[in-house]
């Protein structure tokens, strides 16, 4: 079975964006190399995104203001996969369009393929906290940006029964950065 790996930037106190959806809090990292989401996506063929985020990424990502990204070209070739219940369409600029899914059991079939390496999952955060709840994230990544927030819109789920996570990794990642890596626990 492939695995859906999470990953998200998020600040100290847990925020993915600011209370009226902003990323400035990226600016803290956005010198950081990214070495290691090259190496990451050598193990990905496929993303996947919630309908916001593939609107935020179709924005930037297949255009040629990416074109400097040192992980464009592998993003760009990348199977994209959105899961909505709005979009009929996923264009991704001159690249091969995204298949549009319209609910958790695609997710569950796209992960049980039996070809294709790791799926990703960046942003997305509804959509992140469906697919914990419905035990279909294999991996957490989360990249602490040295900043605090105070307020915003937070990557993790409120409510509900808690979700107990492994710890596979913590290394210092960047400028006063840390990148965790977690499994759910079983």
């Amino acid at each position: 079975m492939r695995r859906l790996i999470f990953q998200e930037y998020v600040t100290l106190d847990g925020y993915a964006a600011g209370p009226d959806g902003g990323l400035e809090f990226f600016d803290a990292i956005s010198s950081q190399p990214d070495d290691d989401n090259l190496e990451l996506l050598e193990s990905v063929d496929t993303m996947l995104l919630g309908a916001e985020t593939y609107r935020l990424f179709a924005g930037f990502w297949p255009t040629e203001a990416s074109a400097g990204e040192p992980i464009a070209e592998k993003l760009n070739a990348l199977r994209l996969v959105v899961v909505s219940t709005t979009l009929r369409s996923a264009p991704w600029g001159p690249y091969e369009p995204g298949l549009v899914v319209r609910d958790l059991d695609a997710v569950r079939a796209l992960k049980a393929e039996q070809t294709g390496k790791d799926i990703i999952l960046w942003g997305s955060i509804t959509l992140f906290q469906s697919l914990l709840r419905a035990r279909l994230v294999d991996e957490v990544q989360l990249r602490i940006c040295p900043v605090l927030l105070g307020v915003g819109k937070s990557a993790f789920p409120s409510g509900g029964s808690p979700v107990g996570l492994e710890l596979i990794e913590a290394r210092p990642w960047g400028a006063g950065g840390v990148l965790v890596r977690y499994r759910p626990a079983n």
